[in-house]
């Protein structure tokens, strides 16, 4: 259900795409928007992993110079049955990661030095496991062609407005109201955004929960997500707020509210996340954070009976 959802939805932005193409240019113009869209989505698939990473500076990293995040990835990706991923740095402040990648043999994640600095092992293999279970459940390449997508409505929406505001069609009949280009500048942006959220929430909720269950412990998930919210509320994020459309890429919402794009996030609220993951935790008997180990953590076993000779 979720996929047909996702499907629907991205079939939503494309015709979006075509339709300002036809405000702007009429038939010829929505017919070369929808083929924009095509080709964005096939450059998008085979080029996502490498095109995110760049916008973010992120910088491949060896397991000599992160030898703990390298053990902790690697034991959670055989854990989900997945190909060890690429991993990488950013140099951001601003605690958070992500990950990308058209399919597991492509998948990358990337982490902040914030969040290095910010987490134990145990938080940080919660978060680790998150964004393993986004590229598990094949998340990063739709939430990537999302980004492009939503990233190019705000574009040629801009471009259309103006265009309409000064010239547009030559012919006096059908020459596009400079009012409705303004409504299609503000409105396609706002709409673009909504089905990122539509696409983002729910995915969100399902990395969190199997997350959880690779690191095998919901309450040090939690305790990441809470940390990680606080932060970035306080520290920007400059990529990010330059790129909003990939705003929903990340493990939290990297936008600090500066731009008006913020206004929308992509993501759920991270106390309805933190209570969702408690819950799970009570059901797996895990009652508090523990140390990580490569072991799973095995749920408490009752007691032994007393000895009734002692």
């Amino acid at each position: 259900m979720n996929y047909m959802k996702t499907t629907l939805l991205l079939a939503g932005l494309t015709a979006l795409f075509g339709a300002i193409g036809y405000m702007v240019g009429g038939q010829g113009g929505m017919m070369i928007a929808l083929l924009m869209a095509a080709a964005m989505n096939v450059f998008s698939w085979w080029n996502s992993g490498a095109m995110v990473l760049r916008m973010h500076n992120a910088q491949p990293v060896s397991p000599a110079e992160a030898p703990n995040l390298y053990r902790l990835t690697e034991e959670l990706a055989h854990r989900a049955g997945l190909p060890m991923p690429k991993l990488y740095i950013i140099h951001e402040n601003q605690p958070n990661a992500f990950a990308t990648g058209r399919n597991p043999q492509n998948a990358a994640v990337a982490v902040n030095t914030g969040l290095m600095d910010l987490l134990s092992d145990e938080e940080i293999a919660g978060v680790i496991a998150h964004e393993l279970a986004h590229v598990h459940n094949r998340d990063t390449l739709t939430m990537t062609i999302t980004a492009t997508l939503a990233g190019a409505i705000s574009m040629i929406a801009q471009m259309g407005q103006f265009g309409m505001m000064f010239g547009g069609n030559r012919d006096g009949e059908n020459r596009p109201n400079p009012i409705v280009g303004i409504l299609m500048m503000v409105l396609a942006p706002m709409a673009a955004m909504l089905v990122q959220m539509a696409i983002s929430r729910t995915r969100e909720y399902s990395a969190d929960k199997l997350g959880a269950e690779l690191c095998g412990n919901p309450l040090a998930l939690a305790s990441a997500l809470q940390k990680l919210d606080n932060y970035a509320r306080r520290i920007p994020n400059e990529a990010a707020e330059a790129a909003p459309a990939t705003a929903h890429m990340f493990i939290i919402n990297p936008l600090t509210g500066r731009n008006m794009d913020n206004l929308f996030t992509t993501h759920p609220a991270t106390e309805n996340r933190i209570h969702a993951l408690r819950e799970q935790a009570a059901q797996m008997g895990v009652i508090g954070p523990t140390p990580w180990s490569s072991t799973p953590p095995q749920r408490p076993q009752a007691p032994p009976p007393a000895n009734p000779w002692a």
